[in-house]
């Protein structure tokens, strides 16, 4: 009866919380300290601190922003077209958004990841998550570009997703959805408890190219995986992973999963499961998935379908997988530098309870269960439990930490940004939000070594921040000063979709190594023409190849006659400067899949099906030069079986004395 009491306690407050966008509080215009614009200006010629990598949500993209400043640097397409660039719509980057489904151009990504050496972020990659059609992505950040995407079977809603080990010896993947699993899946929703699993995939990472490999995958109950975090320092050889529906629900999920007191943080002996893998202690299950890499010399990527993963019973192997009780709809699962203190955040908790590895080992050792959940071990509460934060505030969310001793967690309902002493649980600062904030970043935050200068609330409501767009108004970020006892608001700025997870790091660590641009010698593509002199026009059947050059501010060759109706045109195009930032765009008149740009030193295809007899202009999009205007030309195309040769050529007099032929 008391649990029905809280429930109904609760329903009323979510509305009230609702109502608090709508309030804009009278001091909301002075909230900002009188210095603000001090700390977040970046004078021109000066850089950013820290770059900001920000998940996109719906978008399917990242987006990169410079901190203090607040500016929006790039957009980095990762599972979704992108027309600016031409991803997914140039025949090298196609195969990237390749699954068993199909080619899915658009999903919804969630969380992001830095690569970490000594459990710290070490610059070189950041992966990201798709959610809907389970995928983990690497992006190289030497380049900034989408480099690799792996798709994860056995697995439905890819939520808890990509967090790494501190060393980066593997990133996980965790199942939102639990379905049904194996040979027959047309079974009835309603045997939701018989026939529905979870997964985990742990997924290895090559430490020198950070190519992906699914290394091995757990079996689990059907629950609902929500976010994890891997263990640092004594607890490096675990992971942890919020938990929820452990009524095992299947309708209605809003009532039916919450009604017990309590569900789950898991945790995860993942050296003991990586030991029992390579015994052989594993089932290998006949699955399909894809497995997409773009290679760097090429510019090219390429698809392949991998048919075997390594499956993983913690029913059968008991020492790796435990449940340690926690207070109901855990979200946040977060581990403080130490590596001893694990956060759980329950979103319908008046409480955020702080689990001790310590303890957890000892219970372990000690055999202080509960019970178990459908053969895993589940530890007694008290028995690992280090503590909890009375009255935090209401609907936590998400912790991060600082290098002072200090953790940070959102308050989506009360909306406020809650700070409190990891030793001894007392609040010491509130601060508040606008509006209903739900992740947060520090920079350094999930790592063994906090910056602790910043911290940036991505806040799911604007309402009155900035100049209204319709009904769909920008998400919300806003950045504190956290350097001093006060956590002080500094600065509102807009971001791209609906930011989720974020990371950030100093900037220095990814400038230095940037590439500025690829160079040409080195450029491996097949149809790349290295020079003008090479440049030329091949017929294969009903396929031509158009080998062009671009340089400020012609191609060549920029007239081509001889294109029929019936032909599929693939102009490979080559950007010949070796300058920086000086990119060149290609795009021809009616061509249904969008421009593409050329970084300096690569190549890349545009392929063209004309519908209809007529001359039609190509040209540059991407403003190159005084003269980009001029950069431009024409194709000529023909009704099919027409006597119309194959010439091509720049810069021609008369068709006969300079115009190429085949």
């Amino acid at each position: 009866m008391n649990r029905i009491k809280i429930v109904l306690l609760f329903v009323p407050l979510v509305g009230l919380a609702f109502a608090f966008p709508g309030c804009k509080p009278k001091n909301a215009a002075t909230t900002i300290s009188s210095d603000a614009a001090a700390q977040v200006y970046v004078q021109p010629g000066k850089y950013d601190e820290f770059y900001n990598f920000v998940s996109g949500g719906f978008n399917g993209q990242v987006s990169v922003y410079g901190l203090p400043s607040g500016r929006l640097l790039k957009l980095i397409p990762v599972f979704s077209v992108f027309p600016e660039n031409g991803y997914g719509y140039s025949e090298e980057t196609k195969p990237m958004l390749n699954t068993t489904h199909g080619f899915v151009p658009w999903d919804d990504q969630h969380h992001l990841e830095l690569s970490q050496t000594g459990g710290q972020a070490d610059g070189r990659w950041l992966f990201a998550n798709a959610n809907n059609t389970p995928r983990v992505a690497r992006i190289n950040l030497a380049t900034f570009r989408t480099e690799e995407i792996l798709e994860i079977p056995n697995s439905a809603g890819n939520h808890s997703s990509p967090f790494a080990t501190e060393n980066t010896e593997y990133i996980v993947a965790g199942t939102r959805f639990s379905v049904p699993m194996g040979d027959n899946q047309d079974v009835p929703i309603d045997s939701y408890k018989k026939n529905f699993h979870g997964t985990i995939s742990f997924i290895s990472v090559d430490s020198v190219s950070g190519r992906l490999k699914i290394a091995f995958q757990l079996m689990l109950p059907g629950i609902d995986f929500d976010l994890s975090h891997a263990g640092k320092g004594p607890s490096h050889d675990w992971f942890f992973f919020s938990c929820y529906n452990t009524e095992q629900a299947h309708s209605l999920l809003e009532v039916n999963a919450s009604q017990r007191d309590k569900d789950f943080i898991m945790a995860v002996n993942w050296k003991k499961a990586e030991a029992y893998a390579r015994q052989g202690k594993g089932v290998k299950r006949k699955v399909s998935y894809a497995h997409n890499l773009l290679n760097e010399r090429t510019h090219t990527a390429a698809s392949a379908i991998e048919t075997e993963v390594l499956v993983l019973d913690p029913k059968e192997l008991k020492d790796m997988v435990y449940f340690i009780p926690c207070p109901k709809s855990p979200h946040g699962c977060d581990v403080d530098p130490s590596g001893e203190y694990i956060v759980g955040s329950g979103k319908l908790a008046a409480l955020i309870p702080v689990f001790s590895f310590t303890k957890m080992l000892k219970a372990i050792e000690g055999k202080q269960y509960e019970g178990d959940y459908e053969g895993i071990p589940v530890i007694k509460y008290e028995a690992a439990l280090y503590g909890e934060v009375q009255k935090p505030g209401l609907g936590p969310l998400h912790t991060e930490f600082d290098d002072k001793g200090n953790a940070y967690t959102s308050m989506f309902v009360s909306s406020e940004v809650v700070k409190w002493n990891i030793k001894d649980l007392k609040v010491v600062d509130r601060a508040r939000t606008y509006y209903s904030v739900g992740h947060l970043m520090v920079p350094g935050g999930d790592t063994k070594h906090p910056y602790g200068k910043y911290l940036v609330a991505y806040n799911k409501i604007t309402k009155d921040r900035y100049l209204p767009t319709g009904p769909e108004l920008a998400q919300s970020a806003q950045l504190y000063d956290i350097s001093g006892d006060k956590m002080k608001l500094i600065l509102d700025f807009p971001t791209i979709g609906e930011p989720h997870y974020a990371q950030a790091l100093p900037a220095d660590m990814i400038s230095k190594n940037s590439v500025k641009f690829f160079r040409i010698e080195e450029n491996e593509h097949p149809y790349a023409t290295k020079g003008e002199k090479m440049a030329k026009v091949v017929r294969e059947g009903n396929k031509i190849h158009v080998y062009i050059t671009a340089i400020r501010s012609h191609f060549v060759p920029d007239n081509i006659e001889g294109v029929k109706m019936g032909d599929e045109v693939y102009f490979h195009v080559t950007n010949q400067e070796q300058d920086w930032d000086i990119p060149h765009g290609f795009a021809v008149k009616g061509a249904n899949n969008a421009e593409i740009l050329i970084m300096p030193g690569e190549t890349c295809t545009l392929k063209w099906v004309p519908e209809k007899v007529g001359v039609y202009p190509i040209y540059c999009t991407d403003f190159c030069s005084a003269l980009h205007q001029e950069m431009q030309g024409y194709v000529r195309v023909s009704p099919a079986g027409s006597n119309v040769a194959l010439v091509y050529g720049t810069n021609r007099k008369d068709a006969d004395s300079t115009l190429n032929k085949n």
